[in-house]
């Protein structure tokens, strides 16, 4: 079973239940991950402050 990259914590991720794009979360901190890859399992950290600062930024630019 997949761990945590920031707490540790065993993540419950089912692989076979799993796809690419799909969000899991760690019920310990709550950080988000989004699956990238099934075989093998890889998941990436949604930043989801970044993706906020995006479109600010390009609100702006259109102006």
């Amino acid at each position: 079973m997949p761990s945590c990259p920031e707490c540790e914590n065993e993540l419950d991720i089912e692989v076979d239940e799993v796809e690419e794009g799909d969000v899991v979360s760690c019920e310990e901190c709550g950080t988000e991950y989004e699956i990238v890859g099934v075989e093998p399992l890889e998941l990436a950290r949604v930043d989801e402050d970044f993706d906020e600062e995006d479109d600010a930024y390009e609100e702006d630019e259109e102006e």
